[in-house]
């Protein structure tokens, strides 16, 4: 069986002086073993993983290596050269000389080593002349020498001229400097990573080599999930929200009454969403145990007298039915508790709320309904708010969304008035 490339390095290694300066280069020890570079480095990586079997030092150099166009230079001529080449002793209309290749590097760079000369009132337009007998192409030797291994031999300027031309780069190589290790061998020895059952029943754990744990490497991270597209836009939404300096509501009482859910609302209670084929009552609790008496009251006599500016629905409202308790069929019911407290407050202060949560509604489920869905809402409470303001929130809302073309247009929703429905809309690409 043929040496690994591993035994390879190992047995080249071991022929090696001792000493602080013995060893090989990783560069030198790939070309003599006929191996590509990176194949090496790979087993110096390996014996490095078997512990104390060699010492390996990370080394980098620097060298010069010719370009695409360096690799044309060095074979064609530059192109300064190539074109007082082809300038005739009777001279070249620029015109013509301007097609050659490389024609507009060579112009400027002849011109500049006065090897040329234009004379722009020739007959028949602006002619090159040659302006010497012969050229030396300095270009294409300093090339040489870089092709041949000699690059250090040129000056600073000329490298950085050549750098500038782009003929020329500068090329770092990491390799290694190898040494023998303190456990050096030339047979390669794979230490043993797991104790098995098996060797602890056999004894043969005692006569093998084991890698040293290391107790500070990093563990594999751990695999993690992504947010859900919904919460992703329901994230969205509320830093929107905030950033509009709205504060959000508690919304954690999934399980509503009926008052809040529908008669604080002043929704008459005869109303077909109050159905059972709507709404999501509860048979364990069935009825809330408190209400707030007196808004209770007040509410009783809106919906069945009037008042504030309303006639009221004219029927006789039950508290048995603004009792019942049910899965909450919209947030609403979040904003009339708010609403609520804040009239309480001993002096008025404006507000802004918003609450972002799920809502329930007894609807047939297929492929695109559930019986629930979130709900995003906002209240501003104030004096002096007008239509306008409305309009202006939501086209903040909606232009920090990425949806800037907006169009209002009046509705009728039984419950507010005045009512309005908003569409968007993007311009088609000229």
């Amino acid at each position: 069986m043929s040496p690994s490339v591993a035994e390879l390095l190992l047995q080249r290694l071991e022929r090696t002086p001792p000493g602080p300066e013995g060893g090989l280069c990783s560069l030198e020890a790939a070309a003599a073993l006929g191996l590509d570079h990176q194949t090496l480095v790979g087993a110096v990586k390996s014996l490095q993983a078997l512990g104390e079997v060699i010492e390996a030092e990370t080394r980098a150099t620097t060298r010069w290596e010719l370009s695409a166009e360096g690799e044309e230079v060095l074979r064609d001529g530059s192109p300064e050269v190539r074109l007082f080449r082809s300038v005739p002793s009777e001279g070249l209309p620029q015109s013509d000389a301007m097609k050659l290749p490389g024609a507009q590097v060579g112009f400027s760079k002849a011109m500049a080593n006065k090897w040329l000369r234009l004379d722009k009132g020739a007959p028949g337009g602006p002619r090159i002349f040659r302006a010497v007998d012969a050229v030396q192409d300095v270009v294409q030797s300093s090339l040489r020498q870089v092709q041949e291994g000699n690059g250090s031999s040129l000056s600073e300027r000329e490298r950085t001229d050549l750098k500038r031309r782009k003929l020329l780069l500068e090329v770092t190589l990491k390799s290694y400097w190898i040494r023998k290790g303190s456990a050096f061998s030339t047979a390669v020895v794979r230490q043993e990573t797991d104790l098995t059952p098996e060797m602890i029943a056999t004894g043969s754990w005692r006569k093998l080599p084991f890698k040293a744990y290391n107790f500070s490497a990093l563990g594999l991270p751990p695999t993690c999930g992504h947010l859900h597209p919904l919460l992703k836009v329901r994230s969205q939404l509320r830093q929107i929200f905030l950033e509009m300096g709205f504060t959000e509501m508690p919304t954690d009482n999934f399980v509503e009454s009926s008052f809040w859910n529908f008669d604080a609302l002043f929704q008459p209670q005869q109303h077909p969403a109050r159905d059972q084929h709507d709404t999501f009552f509860l048979q364990d609790p069935a009825e809330a145990p408190e209400l707030p008496a007196n808004y209770m009251a007040r509410v009783k006599k809106v919906h069945s007298q009037g008042g504030y500016g309303s006639q009221g629905y004219k029927y006789e409202w039950k508290v048995e039915e603004a009792r019942k308790n049910l899965l909450r069929t919209h947030t609403t019911s979040a904003s009339a508790r708010a609403l609520y407290h804040l009239a309480r407050q001993g002096k008025f202060t404006p507000v802004k709320y918003f609450s972002i949560d799920r809502v329930f509604r007894n609807e047939s489920l297929d492929a695109t309904h559930l019986a629930e869905f979130h709900q995003v809402e906002g209240v501003v409470a104030d004096r002096g708010l007008t239509l306008g303001h409305l309009m202006g929130t939501l086209q903040q809302f909606f232009t920090k969304l990425g949806i800037s073309k907006l169009r209002f247009k009046p509705a009728y929703n039984p419950y507010t008035e005045p009512s309005m429905e908003v569409f968007s809309y993007h311009e088609a690409p000229p």
